[in-house]
């Protein structure tokens, strides 16, 4: 019975596990079911563009507006995003189709002709929302020969092109939008539920005969005479004095899709066959490497300490070499310890924080339909996680024997957030000047500061005095008053050379991971394989303890003891490579050139890679830790 439980829960494991890896529906969402001729509300949000990476709100340009515009409500998640969501002047109902009907009729003076061009020339796209879905304009390839159809958030507002014979450039507006509504119908109930929203964009001059008035109807597009739009043939440019008169059809289709799996035409957009290749590729790699260093690590401590414990005698004992030689110093207090101790700290927060937001991103709380959810839930969990940083830095300090917790815990509370803070001011400062809806409101920012000072801070202190109060962590062997002469080492142990060679192993570990992520950061796409991120998280975590203690173990073999930073450096060297990285996708896959937007990016991959040094350093600072007492607990010291 009980060989029988425990495979049922393995089993149970396994499935969980596989549905977590695929994982994109929210918990506690509930479907919502329409009836025929029922109202459909759709909502306007950000323009985002990929080449200047400034969101701006719908109506920033001169579109055709509702008679009141209301914001809906938004979670900070949201708001830190640039999300701006409104009302918007279309008339949708159930299951009913629209032709040609006329939204409004605008007529561009100097400076909204201007703004169109603009937006046009740095490609933005108009985002709308409908029941929670996004919209998105389907464009069909061929792929390896057979035709595909792809996704893409949101239609452009514009193009540019030239017209025939002539080599002026002009830009153009879509001022016609054909919108498709994808439903399933309940056969019993014949109420349906929307699961796909669709639009085609065109241009169109249109036309009409006498003066306009509320009852004119378009030469252009009139389906009373089946003079529908299908193409782009006559299109509406964009120059002052020019009238541009907004249309759009909704056309409803019935679909064998069901609700819960609505989103899986918007998270499979890439090609997912190289995603999986790639990822289990260098899953396999990072771990047939770490499989022969713990190999190699164990075989030869193990005859390291059997031979110690075998010195018998004076004469063999002095010629004694390698890591015990320095047993008298390995645990002296480092240079700037107290730096040492909120670097740690900090890292166990960040650390607390990545790991819980994987698990619940992994069981769906965070799904894509759940905008702004990510980043809410980072943001709360890295409050919260001020407890453990707290407590993990005071622990370390008493066992550098200091007196003074309440400094730490105050430098801890404030150093990592301060850094991070006087960046994100700068950069929301910079696109306040652009007047982005990405700069983070007044009142969002008084929340933030709320959030530091208000709980993150008093939690930084509670878990410092928790830690403190608790008996110091003794040294498996005594240190010597007199600090014993490292001697030369070789090239090859030069700290720099060592700390920058032990980042490229765990930076291997993620950085296919990394592409896919900051084409889901930039390229404004979905990033949904949380089962897989989070397998690359712990095989993170495994190269980066590994790496340390190998190079740690080098280290104490050339009898140097000062591993206290190095092991925290090595590790946390990889964030040099990360953003070594990012450099190279800024300037291979993006399409930036403002500088403000270069800035932008550079200022948020700046503040990634910090958190990232923090992480990993401390992950492999406390594996060397855990090392250096393991094995020095394990020879007899006289």
């Amino acid at each position: 019975m009980a060989m029988e439980s425990r495979r049922s829960t393995i089993a149970f494991l396994i499935l969980l596990f596989i549905h977590a890896a695929h994982s994109f529906y929210l918990p506690g969402v509930a479907p919502q079911d329409f009836e025929k001729g029922d109202e459909l509300k759709v909502k306007v949000n950000k323009l985002t563009s990929i080449k200047t990476q400034l969101p701006y709100s719908y109506y920033s340009l001169p579109f055709c507006q509702p008679k009141k515009i209301v914001d809906s409500t938004e979670n900070l998640g949201e708001v830190l995003r640039g999300d701006r969501i409104e009302n918007a002047p279309y008339s949708f109902k159930m299951r009913e189709a629209q032709m040609c009907n006329i939204l409004c009729r605008v007529t561009l003076d100097a400076k909204t002709a201007k703004a169109f061009k603009e937006k046009i020339d740095d490609e933005y796209r108009v985002n709308m929302i409908l029941d929670n879905l996004p919209l998105v304009v389907p464009i069909e390839r061929v792929d390896q020969g057979s035709p595909a159809v792809v996704y893409q958030l949101g239609y452009h507002v514009g193009l540019k092109g030239q017209y025939e014979g002539s080599k002026e450039q002009k830009f153009f507006m879509h001022n016609h939008l054909a919108f498709t509504v994808r439903y399933h119908r309940d056969v019993e109930t014949d109420a349906a539920r929307i699961v796909g929203f669709e639009v085609k964009p065109y241009s169109v001059k249109h036309e009409y005969d006498g003066e306009w008035s509320e009852k004119t109807r378009l030469t252009t597009c009139d389906p009373h005479k089946k003079r529908l739009v299908v193409s782009s043939a006559t299109p509406q440019e964009v120059e002052q004095k020019k009238e541009i008169i907004f249309t759009y059809d909704v056309d409803f289709q019935e679909s064998e899709v069901k609700w819960a799996s609505r989103w899986d035409a918007y998270l499979l957009m890439n090609d997912n066959q190289i995603h999986w290749f790639s990822i289990v590729n260098s899953l396999m790699i990072v771990l047939f490497l770490s499989g022969m260093v713990a190999m190699i690590m164990l075989r030869t401590l193990y005859r390291d300490i059997s031979r110690y414990n075998e010195l018998e005698t004076q004469e063999e004992a002095q010629e004694e070499t390698g890591w015990k030689l320095v047993h008298g110093d390995v645990f002296r207090i480092p240079t700037n310890s107290d730096l040492l101790c909120v670097y740690v700290g900090t890292g166990v927060q960040c650390l607390g924080m990545v790991l819980v937001t994987m698990i619940f991103a992994m069981l769906g709380f965070l799904s894509p339909s759940n905008r702004g959810g990510l980043m809410t839930a980072m943001l709360l969990l890295w409050v919260f996680m001020g407890l453990f940083a707290g407590y993990a830095s005071s622990r370390l300090y008493k066992m550098f024997k200091g007196t003074e917790w309440k400094r730490i815990a105050f430098r801890t509370a404030f150093l990592f957030p301060a850094v991070v803070s006087a960046i994100f001011f700068v950069l929301n400062a910079l696109i306040w000047g652009q007047k982005s809806s990405g700069a983070v409101p007044f009142g969002t920012m008084f929340a933030l500061i709320f959030l530091w000072f208000g709980i993150s801070v008093p939690l930084v202190f509670v878990g410092a005095y928790l830690g403190f109060k608790k008996p110091a962590v003794d040294d498996p062997v005594k240190t010597n008053k007199i600090p014993r002469q490292i001697p030369e080492q070789a090239w090859y142990m030069n700290p720099v050379f060592s700390i920058l060679i032990g980042g490229i192993l765990p930076f291997g570990a993620v950085f296919i991971e990394l592409f896919f992520i900051l084409t889901s950061i930039w390229l404004n796409q979905f990033y949904y394989i949380f089962g897989f991120l989070f397998l690359v998280f712990v095989i993170l975590i495994v190269t980066c303890a590994e790496i340390t203690v190998v190079l740690c173990y080098f280290q104490l073999c050339s009898e140097d003891y000062l591993w206290w930073w190095r092991s925290y450096l090595t590790s946390g060297s990889s964030a040099l490579y990360l953003f070594l990285y990012a450099t190279f996708y800024f300037f291979t896959k993006l399409q930036i050139t403002k500088l403000v937007s270069a800035m932008l990016y550079f200022g948020y991959m700046l503040i990634a890679s910090y958190a990232f040094f923090v992480l990993t350093g401390t992950i492999g600072f406390y594996a060397c830790l855990w090392f250096t007492r393991l094995i020095y607990s394990s020879v007899k010291i006289d």
